[in-house]
């Protein structure tokens, strides 16, 4: 991005490879930054799936004061956004000053311009007004807990109902073990969407989320007798940890594992000294919305807000939407073999 030296206020620059170590810097101090604003998912995302990617962050008297990531999706019938963040929970812009915030609204508003695009869709845990910017009310929530520095104190807090659950993983000698590779819990992960009706993401995504973020994406699988029966990938950001992408068996309901498996995930993140149980996102009237809320957790709602650049109308890709109640019944029956191989090409562009 060209840059005037005679224009005060922020300057906006563009994340390189000598601007990273400090970008995530900034992220690291920043309150409105995640996880999924940290500079490595703009090489994850390049890498796993092509997009062209806009990191762009403000600088004013030589520090950096915000951050935008943008990833840049063009496909003939999903559309053509510019989103920060794709396939992020969130990623919408985080500053230090208002200043960066005008300043990296104004460059992503002419961005989206020059790219053309239907529409720009920030996705935040907090509100902020912004001209020209609707919000899609209601669209996804979150659910974030604070976890005790005591173990059985946790178990304790977790609603009756649901502790048993828990318990009954436990009396069926389920076990949690560490995986320092993703083969298995994608493998897990696959059979588990694909009976949900959702597309795969590729097994090089999930090696390359592993590779890049290091310690700080750790793969818990949960085994019986031997066997994986669940697992999730849990990402880990200050005093945060983050269960994002998980799933389990056909054998994993009656065994209660997919329970056992959020339960051990925040027990060792619990003795490991993290304070913050983030369990993601869900929309209302979904199961894995009553799932979470079973465990005690209260929704948080999330802003999503978009600048139209096409109409009036806000775009609509989720699995609510009654055109894709079809597509989803069907995918449902595809052989795990074909929804592997197909899923991948088409989840690549959902965002």
């Amino acid at each position: 991005m060209l840059i005037d030296p005679k224009v005060r206020g922020p300057q906006i620059k563009s994340l390189d490879a000598a601007s990273a170590a400090r970008w995530d810097a900034f992220v690291a101090a920043c309150p409105e930054a995640s996880f999924f604003h940290r500079a490595g998912w703009q090489r994850v995302i390049a890498r796993s799936f092509g997009h062209r990617t806009h990191f762009l962050y403000a600088e004013e008297d030589g520090v950096i004061t915000g951050v935008l990531p943008l990833v840049h999706i063009r496909h003939p019938l999903f559309g053509n956004s510019l989103s920060a963040a794709a396939f992020c929970v969130y990623g919408g812009p985080a500053t230090t000053t208002a200043a960066a915030a005008q300043a990296l609204d104004a460059a992503a508003t002419k961005l989206a311009a020059e790219a053309d695009v239907d529409h720009l869709e920030y996705r935040q845990m907090r509100a902020g007004e912004r001209q020209g910017f609707v919000e899609k009310a209601d669209l996804y929530v979150t659910f974030r807990k604070r976890i005790d520095p005591d173990v059985e104190k946790n178990m304790l807090a977790v609603p009756r109902k649901q502790r048993a659950m828990i318990r009954k993983g436990i009396k069926a000698e389920l076990v949690s073990e560490i995986d320092g590779d993703t083969a298995r819990l994608h493998r897990v992960y696959a059979e588990s969407v694909r009976n949900l009706g959702t597309p795969v993401f590729s097994r090089k995504y999930f090696a390359n989320l592993k590779q890049e973020f290091g310690e700080d994406c750790e793969v818990l699988m949960v085994t019986h007798r031997g066997e994986p029966v669940a697992g999730v990938m849990n990402f880990y950001f200050r005093d945060e940890v983050l269960p994002y992408y998980g799933g389990g068996t056909a054998a994993a309901r009656a065994l209660a594992a997919n329970d056992f498996m959020y339960w051990e995930v925040m027990r060792r993140a619990c003795e490991r000294g993290y304070r913050l149980f983030d369990f993601g996102r869900s929309k209302r009237g979904t199961g894995s919305f009553d799932f979470k809320k079973n465990w005690g957790f209260e929704p948080e709602p999330l802003h999503y807000q978009y600048l139209l650049r096409r109409g009036d109308k806000l775009p609509d890709l989720n699995p609510l939407n009654p055109k894709f109640r079809l597509l989803i019944a069907t995918w449902k029956r595809l052989p795990l073999p074909v929804a592997n191989a197909i899923g991948p090409h088409i989840v690549s562009y959902l965002g």
